[in-house]
C-alpha cells in the first residue's frame, strides 16, 4: 500500500496549453481515490503524470515519501489500467497477465504462480487459453485487472476502465472492483466521468475544472454540502436547483417567494444583495398549499425516473424541480406547490461562486 502526496504539480503541453494548473493533492495509505470531472478538466493527464507517462513541467510526487517526479514508468511500482484495456490480440489471456513479468523478468514459476492467482482472484481461469478477442468486454476488464494484480503493484491507476461496458455489466463490474480492491487493500485512483461510478465506489474523490481540484471530500459531503456552485451543478444524477433571490432582512426573495435564510447565512448578508439558493430535487415535495417558503407553478415537464418522478414548475419564471413518487404525478399544466427542505438547502456567494 502507499500513501501519495502531490505537491505543485503543473503540466504545460508544448502548445501552451496548461492541462494542470499548480495541483496539490493527498491520497492516504490503502484508499479509494476517484477523480472526477468534465471532459478536457485535466485528470487523465494527472493520472498519466502520477503514472510516469507524462512528465511534469513544474512541481513534486510523492509516493511513499519518495521523490517519483522524474522516475520511469517502469520504477515507480504502479499498474495502470486503461480505458480501451490494451491488451494484446494476438496473445492469449494467459500471456496478456504474463506479459508485464516477463518484462520484469520474474523467474517462469513465479510467473504461473501469479497469473493462477490473478486469474483466480478474477474467476476468469477458464479463459486462460482464448484470445482477447474471443471473450466479452466485461471479461476483457478482468483479464486487463488481472494483468496489473499480478506484478503485485503498491498503487492502481485506473483511467475510465468500465466506459466501455454496457449499463449491466457496468454495475457488476463496478461492485468487483470495488470488492477486489478492499480485499487487496491497495492505494487505488480512478479517473472518471460518470459521477454515480465515484459516488459509489470512492473513500474520497475530488472534482476538477480547467486543471484545478475545486473541492476534495468524501462522496456524501460532495452530495450534501458541494463547496461551491461548479460542483453543485456537476454532482447528482438530477441537477440541483440553482436560483437566484434577492436579500430582503432576513429573507431571501426568489421571484414571489420567500425563504427564511438560516441565522448563519443571514449574518454575512445584507439587504439588497444577491445570492443563490441551492437545493436537490430530492429534498424538493409537493406541499398542499403556497405560502411562505413554497414555490408555486404550473408543471412543464414529468420524467419517469422509475420509482419516482422528475417535476419541473415554472414558477415566476424560475424552473424549479422537485421528486414526487411513483403513481402520485401531477398533470401538466397543473398548478403545485413544491416546498424545498430548509435543512437541506444551501446557499452561495453569486461572485465567488462559494458555499457561504
Amino acid at each position: 500500500m502507499s500513501t501519495v502526496n502531490i505537491k505543485g504539480i503543473t503540466k504545460v503541453f508544448p502548445n501552451g496549453v496548461r492541462a494542470l494548473d499548480n495541483l496539490d493533492l493527498e491520497i492516504k495509505d490503502g484508499e479509494f481515490f476517484a477523480l472526477l470531472g468534465p471532459s478536457g478538466c485535466g485528470k487523465t493527464t494527472l493520472l498519466r503524470t502520477l503514472g510516469g507517462l507524462e512528465s511534469a513541467t513544474d512541481g513534486h510526487i510523492l509516493i511513499d515519501g519518495n521523490d517519483v517526479t522524474r522516475t520511469s514508468a517502469g520504477d515507480r511500482n504502479v499498474a495502470m489500467v486503461f480505458q480501451d484495456y490494451a491488451l494484446y490480440p494476438h496473445m492469449n489471456v494467459k500471456e496478456n497477465i504474463q506479459y508485464p513479468l516477463k518484462i520484469r523478468k520474474y523467474p517462469k514459476d513465479e510467473c504461473e504462480r501469479r497469473v493462477n492467482m490473478a486469474a483466480k482472484a478474477l474467476s476468469i481461469e477458464n479463459l486462460l487459453d482464448r484470445k482477447p478477442g474471443q471473450i466479452s468486454g466485461g471479461q476483457q476488464q478482468r483479464v486487463a485487472v488481472a494483468r496489473a494484480m499480478a506484478t503485485t503493484p503498491n498503487l492502481y491507476l485506473f483511467d475510465e476502465p468500465l466506459s466501455n461496458l454496457d449499463a449491466r455489466l457496468r454495475l457488476e463490474a463496478r461492485s468487483f472492483l470495488k470488492q477486489l480492491q478492499r480485499e487487496l487493500g491497495v492505494t487505488t485512483i480512478l479517473v472518471t466521468h460518470d459521477q454515480s461510478e465515484a459516488l459509489a465506489l470512492a473513500d474520497r474523490m475530488a472534482v476538477m475544472e480547467l486543471g484545478k481540484i475545486r473541492q476534495v471530500g468524501s462522496p456524501v459531503e460532495f452530495f450534501h454540502r458541494p463547496a461551491n456552485l461548479f460542483v453543485a451543478s456537476f454532482i447528482g444524477s438530477t441537477p440541483m436547483n440553482l436560483l437566484e433571490g434577492v436579500v430582503q432582512g432576513k429573507d431571501l426573495k426568489i421571484g414571489e417567494a420567500k425563504f427564511a435564510l438560516p441565522a448563519h447565512v443571514s449574518k454575512e448578508v445584507s439587504t439588497g444583495a444577491k445570492i443563490i439558493m441551492g437545493v436537490r430535487p430530492e429534498y424538493v415535495s409537493v406541499s398542499k398549499s403556497s405560502g411562505s417558503g413554497v414555490f408555486s407553478g404550473k408543471v412543464k415537464i414529468t420524467e419517469n425516473l422509475g420509482t419516482h418522478y422528475l417535476v419541473l414548475i415554472d414558477a415566476d419564471g424560475n424552473v424549479v424541480r422537485g421528486t414526487v413518487p411513483d403513481g402520485s404525478e401531477p398533470s401538466i399544466g397543473e398548478v403545485i406547490h413544491f416546498k424545498p427542505d430548509p435543512e437541506r438547502t444551501l446557499f452561495y456567494d453569486t461572485k465567488s461562486g462559494e458555499l457561504i
